[in-house]
């Protein structure tokens, strides 16, 4: 487990600043302490609470509301198989059953080797390209086993550049120059929204 490092924490600083109130930056922040290690160690989340001046247990509560982040070590590759209607219709659950004979365990179960974890998962938003995987998020539609253990293959030996280690969202962050950036609207104290009734001698709206 582990704070956040000394460049993330400049990078977490550069998103707080995005935002009028620093608790609306928890989302973003618990992805960046979850590329840094794979998870979100329990002192990122105390780090990031100091950071937004929230509790610890508020950061618990969004981390724990959302299934994309992990609270524990996972394998390098996340490897979610869809067993929802579409998916289960043509095929979903035989392709789970063909990855925990594939990978040796069962879903929830991270291989030996720490390279794959496996997840029956709900609905991925893919229902065209059922049977649908994901892998680290990266979408893999209309999967058979044989197509299934090709990606494997190719993720163990390390051929696939565009799937990244688990936690990475994007291959580039987002670099706003300041004399671009038009900075957080406060909004406290400016009055009713423009698009309200102006008021009339009685204070009602007309």
């Amino acid at each position: 487990m582990a704070r956040l490092s000394q460049k993330n924490l400049v990078t977490a600083r550069e998103i707080i600043a995005r935002y009028p109130k620093p608790k609306s930056a928890l989302i973003p922040l618990l992805h960046l302490a979850q590329e840094q290690d794979g998870y979100v160690a329990d002192d990122a989340m105390v780090h990031i609470a100091e950071l937004v001046d929230v509790t610890p247990a508020e950061v618990l509560g969004t981390c724990s509301f959302y299934e994309m982040f992990k609270r524990h070590e996972v394998g390098t590759y996340v490897v979610n198989v869809c067993t929802n209607i579409s998916c289960q219709l043509l095929g979903g659950e035989e392709l789970l059953h063909h990855a925990e004979e594939r990978l040796g365990v069962k879903a929830g179960g991270t291989t030996a080797d720490g390279t794959f974890t496996l997840e029956d998962v709900e609905c991925v938003a893919a229902c065209t390209e059922a049977p649908c995987a994901q892998v680290n998020y990266r979408y893999f539609g209309r999967l058979t086993p044989g197509t299934f253990d090709t990606l494997i293959d190719e993720l163990a030996a390390g051929r696939r550049d565009d799937v990244p280690a688990h936690g990475t969202l994007a291959r580039t962050r987002q670099q706003i120059p300041p004399d671009k950036a038009a900075g957080p609207a406060m909004t406290d104290g400016a009055g009713p929204p423009v698009w309200f009734p102006p008021a009339d001698e009685d204070g009602e709206g007309s």
